[in-house]
């Protein structure tokens, strides 16, 4: 790394080598501006001055400004450490206040007018939407496949506080898409509020492929504390029938599971209705019948099972019976210990459930020809992790080397990640090109998945023309150590466009990177979207305790605090995703008041006060 020079580090320096060092520091902003001049030639004309300011900083950050820095601070001047939003600029104020300090009158630059704050807040509105207050934090919902036909649940959300509502495009179709984006907008229209509309392609994903089904049946199972006692009862929809779905091919953020039963049958049906049934263990269970706005859903406090041809008896009308329709079968799941060795393989037809041979595939063929011995391999975000043995282009053998205590279930569908293989894969799929129609159509972003070079990028740029689209917003999704040791490029590449966002996919980009570094790679992430002027989207797990089990761990609360750092913050998806939007949208509001991006605010406290009467001094 290079620094500034030695005299500057001295601990006696005086104002000229100050004024050196900040000299060679301009010299360099304006190196850097011409080495990277191609990319620079390329963005809008509008982007132009957040791309020479990111460039800057990106120079800024190669040198060593420590001790710069220190003899700096000693003369009560700027450290430059605040200087992202608005470089070159902060570069010569403090350089011509170290002047002045010299005796020499160097009149100051004024801040570009469209600099810093103003201007990022400007396009966090062109891509965000509206801030629900001039400082604040939006959030972002990851909606769950059921609000396709469920307008209730998206009005909950947006009345407790979502911003924009997430379309996860490897889920679903392109109907269930629409009606997913036009619930979102008839709630937004009636709660008199903005709501944008991000829909995030697919992309190449790494994933398990599918087991072999299991039996047609729902596990009903309430929400425990840790003696055991109900929290909440276990909740069913009541459904006309129809196909039954494919194990594993369901939303898994869909809280409630469905239950079909004749819909002449649920027609004849009253709220509060108590229905007895012997569930598929010969278990006597009674399920209490609710109907809300509507929509036809029981509860039971014991852990029930229900299968095809369950028959369900209404209490005080016992000749008034009816059986389950037809079930998905169950998911199966694989139980992995520490030592155990799984093959994936390049076939992705559905995988026996062998306990003493666990075998599952994988989604992505490329991971055969260039996986090799020794390399790591993550599953279900780093829950499960193994070393590759050995191999042969069509399957793989990987010793597991990390598992819960007992061992951890993975299930067809799951993430895989291998950081130490090089795949050189593009990041949009035949399915994205597909997508990217209804994407154009129905949304206000797109969010491009598993990004790693400038190409891809310019992939999707390429294909938005050719759909006639210039209005769609555009997210990197930055979830690879490729894509984060790229990012300059990208933000380049992606500043071709005037609206133009990120976000920081935290789980994927652990596992690429070690949870370890989490912490130091979204701070310069931030860093270096704050100084291109381009609005980050704070993502993966926050809140999750919350959002699954209804109670919030105190990690994740300051988790949640940090986030109103970025211009908006995502849920995911899960059965109490309305408190945790509640949650969430307190935490951020409280904590507008106290930071703007990395700048900590002066409120004045009000939570001490002297009490009267009482002396003072020590005891």
């Amino acid at each position: 790394m290079e620094s500034v020079p030695a005299d500057v580090a001295s601990v006696d320096s005086g104002l000229a080598a100050l004024a050196d060092g900040l000299a060679q520091l301009q010299a360099a902003l304006s190196a850097a501006e011409v080495a990277w001049s191609p990319w620079l030639a390329a963005v809008d004309p509008r982007q132009l001055p957040n791309a020479r300011n990111m460039v800057h900083y990106w120079a800024l950050r190669r040198l060593d400004l420590r001790a710069l820095q220190s003899g700096l601070t000693r003369r009560g001047l700027s450290s430059l450490g605040r200087s992202e939003p608005h470089v070159q600029d902060t570069v010569r104020a403090v350089a011509a206040a170290v002047s002045s300090l010299s005796g020499r009158d160097v009149p100051l630059t004024p801040l570009m007018p469209d600099s810093g704050a103003p201007g990022l807040r400007r396009r966090a509105v062109d891509l965000l939407g509206p801030a629900p207050t001039p400082d604040g934090t939006r959030i972002m919902v990851t909606l769950p496949s059921s609000t396709a036909d469920d307008l209730d649940v998206v009005r909950r959300l947006v009345e407790r506080g979502m911003n924009v509502a997430r379309i996860n495009c490897a889920y679903g179709d392109a109907e269930a898409w629409r009606r997913m984006a036009r619930n979102v907008r008839l709630a937004a229209h009636d709660a008199g509020r903005t709501c944008r509309v991000a829909m995030d392609l697919a992309g190449p994903k790494l994933r398990t492929g599918p087991l072999e089904p299991g039996p047609a049946v729902v596990k009903l199972r309430p929400h425990r504390d840790e003696l055991g006692r109900v929290l909440a009862p276990a909740v069913a929809r009541l459904i006309p029938p129809g196909p039954p779905s494919p194990p594993g091919g369901g939303d898994p953020g869909d809280a409630v599971v469905s239950v079909p039963v004749p819909l002449d049958w649920l027609q004849r049906r009253e709220d509060g209705d108590v229905l007895t049934v012997r569930d598929t263990r010969g278990s006597k269970r009674r399920l209490h019948l609710t109907n809300r706005h509507g929509a036809w859903q029981v509860s039971v406090r014991k852990t029930s099972y229900l299968g095809t041809g369950t028959v369900l008896v209404p209490d005080g009308d016992p000749e008034d019976t009816c059986e389950v329709g037809a079930l998905p079968p169950r998911e199966q799941k694989l139980l992995l210990q520490v030592g155990d060795v799984i093959v994936l393989t390049r076939d992705c037809t559905p995988a026996a459930v062998r306990p003493d041979r666990p075998q599952i595939g994988c989604t992505l063929p490329e991971v055969f020809d260039r996986a090799v011995t020794g390399q790591n391999v993550y599953f279900d975000d780093g829950r499960i992790g193994g070393l590759v043995v050995d191999g042969t282009p069509e399957a793989l053998r990987v010793k597991i080397t990390h598992a819960e205590p007992g061992g951890s279930r993975l299930g067809g569908g799951k993430g895989i990640n291998v950081p130490d293989t090089r795949l050189d894969v593009p990041a949009l799929t035949a399915k994205d090109l597909l997508d990217l129609g209804t994407v154009v159509e129905l949304a206000d972003i797109v969010e491009l998945s598993f990004v790693r070079e400038p190409a891809d990028v310019t992939q999707l740029l390429h294909e938005l023309d050719r759909l006639g689209d210039d209005r769609l917003g555009v997210v990197l999704k930055i979830e690879t150590a490729r894509a984060f040791e790229q990012l300059p490029q990208l933000l380049l590449t992606a500043m071709s466009r005037p609206v133009v966002g990120v976000m920081i996919a935290r789980g994927d980009l652990a596992v690429e990177c070690g949870y370890e570094r989490v912490a130091e790679l979204q701070e310069e992430i931030m860093w270096l979207c704050e100084a291109a002027h381009v609005p980050v989207i704070w993502a993966t797990q926050v809140l999750e305790q919350l959002t699954k089990h209804g109670h919030p761990s105190r990690a994740e609360i300051s988790d949640a605090a940090m986030g109103e750092r970025a211009e908006c913050v995502m849920l995911n998806k899960g059965p109490y995703i309305d408190e945790s939007v509640t949650v969430l949208a307190d935490v951020l509001s409280r904590m507008s008041a106290h930071h703007d991006k990395q700048n900590a605010l002066l409120p004045p406290l009000h939570s001490w006060y002297p009490e009267v009467g009482v002396s003072g001094g020590g005891g």
